[in-house]
């Protein structure tokens, strides 16, 4: 081989150098140009096909170097709505590996929204849509379909909630905003051997400017999610709700508070809990509307004078919930019970009353009824009665040590 071929060798071997990388750059380029495009097509035609609603998305972005794209402009309708307010509005959608999970060796994703906002007109969610059934469960797949990941960190920032009836005689407008939820390892990538692995923690501020606020622990890995969840409305001015209570009681406030506190725990299934809402310092609107409303107004007056507690100007009531998510009963004589006990007995207090566990209802969903009980084989019976034991005891043995930590501390 004589110089002058080794030259043009050596020359070719650098072009060849350059031009690889040169050209995976291009590659890269034009793939970042063109995957914006893609994905939006792929989204909206997504949104389209969606039975009984139609949507949209304004643009997608692209952020490779972070494993993201967001999403802009989101919204989501009812077909034939009688209104145009959209069903769904998420102006910000940031959805990302979440890389901290990628050390405990999970590829999961976390989402990130910003300013949403869910609208549930009553008329337009309850309007029959011509040749195609509207399923709730049909544009919730979709949107989790947009996520390519499962989803263990969620994040909602200044978020809003609105129900409304515009056919009504007055119409209602409820609502709460400002609202902020975090939810974290709902995938279960950290503390697998816990019950209730996903912290669930959500704020937001209701129509009367009351505040309300959630805090509990929930498990989405089982088909019915467990939960130990405590929530709290205080301070709300009652007649930001007189469209409600005129509609449905003719009823109107002239002044007062709203509370209500509760808590939720699901196990297997079977929910057990309670919710007690509170009406403090409040005075009706006297009305000029004939004998009947000067009845009316004197039966609710009199009715809130003897169940109110006078020393602290409430009235206020505790409904027990308990029983298989498919068959949920409250509690009609507790309920009544309540009332008369606030107002003549023991006042309510103005908070969570903490006496609801998971593990109340996770009792609840292990026992087995007297005809299943008859239904099992000699040995099955057994098993079960000795499981029971275990678990007494196990019990029993979380008291002790609970007592012990107490007598400690003190």
């Amino acid at each position: 081989m004589n110089n002058n071929e080794q030259k043009t060798k050596r020359k070719a071997v650098k072009k060849k150098r350059y031009w690889i990388p040169v050209s995976i750059i291009l590659v890269l380029i034009i793939a970042r140009l063109l995957l914006p495009y893609i994905v939006k097509k792929y989204v909206n035609k997504t949104l389209a096909n969606i039975p009984g609603y139609y949507g949209q998305v304004e643009d997608i972005d692209i952020a490779l170097y972070r494993g993201a794209y967001v999403i802009e402009g989101l919204y989501l309708n009812k077909v034939d709505a009688q209104t145009q307010v959209p069903f769904l509005n998420f102006p910000q959608t940031d959805i990302s590996v979440e890389w901290k999970s990628i050390f405990d060796g999970k590829i999961v994703a976390e989402i990130k929204m910003y300013s949403p906002q869910v609208t549930y007109i009553f008329e337009d969610q309850n309007t029959p849509t011509e040749g195609q059934e509207a399923d709730v469960d049909d544009w919730t797949a979709v949107l989790t379909d947009l996520v390519p990941l499962e989803i263990n960190h969620f994040e909602v920032h200044d978020g809003k909630l609105g129900f409304a009836q515009i056919s009504t005689e007055p119409q209602i407008d409820l609502y709460m905003d400002q609202v902020e939820l975090t939810a974290d390892n709902l995938r279960n990538v950290k503390e697998a051997k816990r019950n209730l692995p996903s912290p669930i923690k959500a704020t937001g501020v209701t129509i009367g400017q009351g505040l309300f606020d959630l805090d509990g622990k929930i498990n989405l890995i089982k088909e019915i999610p467990d939960m130990d969840i405590d929530f709290a409305l205080e301070n709300a001015n009652i007649t930001a709700i007189n469209d409600l209570t005129r509609h449905y009681g003719g009823i109107d406030f002239k002044s007062g508070t709203v509370e209500v506190f509760g808590e939720i725990a699901i196990a297997d299934g079977y929910l057990k809990g309670y919710v007690k809402p509170l009406i403090e310092d409040s005075k009706l609107i006297s009305k000029e509307d004939g004998i009947l409303g000067v009845i009316w107004e004197g039966f609710v007056g009199v009715f809130k004078f003897i169940l109110k507690n006078q020393e602290t100007n409430t009235l206020a009531l505790k409904v027990p919930l308990e029983g298989d998510l498919n068959n949920v009963e409250a509690g009609v004589f507790p309920t009544i019970f309540s009332i008369f006990e606030n107002g003549w007995i023991n006042a309510f207090k103005t908070n969570v009353d903490k006496e609801i566990n998971f593990s109340d209802a996770e009792a609840e969903a292990d026992k087995i009824t007297e005809e299943e009980l008859e239904a099992m084989s000699g040995k099955e019976r057994r098993a079960y009665k000795k499981e029971q034991r275990i678990k007494r005891r196990e019990q029993r043995r979380k008291e002790r040590q609970s007592e012990n930590d107490g007598k400690e501390s003190i």
